[in-house]
């Protein structure tokens, strides 16, 4: 072996064994007297991930070479080195073709699920990362969870609409509650109303209680009360009994005229149970009497019956004190409905009424009833029953025949009237309602619904009388009838 193909060797062996060392391939490039020129190809971030799998293409050119240095051919190594980095080439090419596909096929992925069309074809991104589930037992025995339901928001009052519901009579409570415990000398002295003078007898044998009323004292002047009064001086006291809860069947005594101490040696009798009796509570309201305007309140008395020996009887005198809210009570008639569809006939019945206005000073009143029968606001017929003579009770019992067809049942209405009879001037008018489609109340209405539903059969109830201003009001029947 000369001495130049020693030498050569040498560097073979001296570059091949610092590309391996190294991992590089700088002899190659620095020496461009022995290697083909290679084009300087920039390194991005992408080819780091490939730096390292050149080791093994230098190990195995390494290891070629090393066979090839065996036979001493240094032109059979720079082929080799050609042909390596040709596929080299060819692997830098693949991968940029591959890199430029997969940032394509990523962009049109995003535009498509940008754009909200293909997004349920498009292929999720499988995670490298193995999620981790944490398992818990379930508890099958836990105790379930009472779940409130909302409850709805309801729309807060007004300050108009709170002071339209707010009943002021409920905390008259208060000051009743004050007056029972004032001594019967402190009701006299702080209010100023007189006195009442009344007896009291229980009967056995007939289950009734006897009220006595005597007289009163000391009343007030009308115009102490009410300074609408025409007669400023006297009065007209009248009185109403009735037990407590019950006012329905109340009773009423005659009117004295122009008195401040009227006397009535009046007796009025209640049927009722000895043992319900000591849950009552005996009223005497004591009102003054005046036809042209309403009958005022003087005041009342109460008592309860439960402490108290009425089989032995009582005999007392009791104050008067401020009676309750004045509501105006033109009394109450029992009125019965008939209609037979097939003979085109309404019968109606004027039963009894109880506890009519007074409107007579003197003999107490003389009432009778017209039954006006109206289509379309238009007055048909009108009948009337008899007069009953001195009583603010009367019992008529009396039937009416009207003929209406089935066709104008439907807008037909009723007008009850109840007047008193005078025979030296004009009649005076106590009350009325009206029955039918367009009545004067809830109960008139109910009234003329249960005739209709239930024809042949007799229908009858009870109608709180009111006044001409009231009926005209709520009913266009009765402007119709005078």
């Amino acid at each position: 072996m000369t001495q130049e193909g020693a030498s050569d060797k040498n560097d073979g062996y001296i570059k091949k064994m610092l590309k391996f060392v190294s991992g590089c391939d700088w002899c190659e490039r620095c020496c461009d007297c022995c290697l083909p020129q290679t084009p300087n190809v920039k390194v991005t971030k992408q080819d780091i991930q490939y730096v390292t799998v050149r080791r093994p293409i230098s190990k195995s050119l390494s290891e070629d070479s090393n066979d090839e240095d065996s036979t001493g051919s240094l032109g059979s190594l720079r082929e080799r080195v050609g042909i390596e980095l040709e596929r080299e080439r060819e692997k830098e090419r693949e991968r940029d073709k591959f890199r430029t596909e997969s940032v394509s096929s990523s962009k049109s992925r995003h535009d498509s699920s940008s754009s909200g069309y293909g997004s349920e074809y498009s292929v999720p991104r499988r995670s490298s990362v193995t999620p981790v589930i944490e398992m818990k037992p379930i508890e099958f025995w836990a105790a379930r969870e009472n779940v409130q339901p909302r409850s709805p928001r309801t729309k807060m009052p007004s300050t108009s609409e709170f002071m339209e519901s707010f009943n002021k009579d409920l905390y008259e409570v208060v000051e009743n509650q004050s007056e029972e415990s004032l001594t019967d000398e402190e009701k006299l002295t702080r209010f100023q109303l007189g006195q009442i003078r009344f007896s009291l007898q229980y009967e056995i044998p007939t289950n009734t209680l006897m009220v006595k009323l005597i007289e009163a004292k000391e009343l007030p002047p009308p115009y102490f009360l009410d300074e609408s009064k025409i007669d400023m001086a006297r009065s007209n006291p009248y009185c109403k009994i009735c037990l407590l809860p019950d006012t329905k069947n109340s009773q009423q005594s005659s009117v004295q005229r122009k008195t401040q101490n009227p006397v009535w040696e009046e007796v009025f009798s209640f049927e009722i149970p000895y043992k319900e009796l000591q849950n009552r509570t005996l009223q005497i309201l004591l009102k003054d009497f005046d036809k042209y305007s309403r009958h005022c309140i003087v005041g009342q008395m109460q008592l309860p019956l439960c402490n108290t020996n009425l089989v032995k009887g009582l005999h007392m005198w009791k104050p008067l004190v401020p009676g309750p809210k004045e509501h105006l009570e033109l009394g109450e008639i029992l009125i019965s409905l008939t209609y037979l569809p097939s003979a085109g006939r309404l019968n109606v019945d004027i039963i009894k009424a109880k506890q009519l206005i007074q409107t007579d000073l003197v003999g107490g009143s003389d009432p009778f009833v017209k039954i006006s029968l109206l289509h379309y606001d238009k007055l048909i017929k009108t009948k009337k029953t008899t007069v009953k003579k001195n009583t603010i009770d009367p019992v008529f019992n009396e039937s009416f025949s009207f003929n209406v067809t089935p066709q104008q049942l439907e807008n037909t209405n009723l007008v009850v009237s109840v007047w008193d009879y005078n025979s030296k001037s004009k009649d005076d008018f106590v009350g009325r309602v009206v029955i039918g489609k367009h009545a004067s109340g809830p109960e008139q209405v109910m009234h003329w619904n249960r005739m209709i539903q239930s024809h042949r059969s007799t229908v009858a109830s009870w109608h709180a009388l009111k006044t001409r201003e009231e009926c005209d009001q709520l009913a266009p029947a009765s402007i119709a009838v005078p």
